[in-house]
């Protein structure tokens, strides 16, 4: 799978979200540019859509985000 900056993310999470009829903010011309070349979203009369390639990569990487434990860091208590 090909490694996504968080603006490419954004834009593939609000392609779905307007394919599932939500509204959705502005999404980024060279974002849906790059998903496209990478066949993630497709560029029809009414815009950008996400494909199911798109699908399955959004699917796939959330799913990979929460199986990714956080880590905290820890500051030790100072000793007296």
């Amino acid at each position: 799978m090909t490694e996504l900056t968080d603006d490419q993310v954004h834009a593939l999470r609000n392609l779905a979200r307007k394919q599932a009829g939500e509204d959705v903010d502005w999404i980024s011309i060279s974002s849906a540019r790059v998903l496209t070349d990478l066949g993630y979203a497709e560029r029809t009369a009414g815009g950008w859509i996400i494909s199911p390639l798109g699908s399955a990569t959004l699917s796939a990487t959330d799913h990979q985000l929460r199986q990714t434990p956080s880590v905290q860091k820890l500051h030790p208590t100072p000793k007296s």
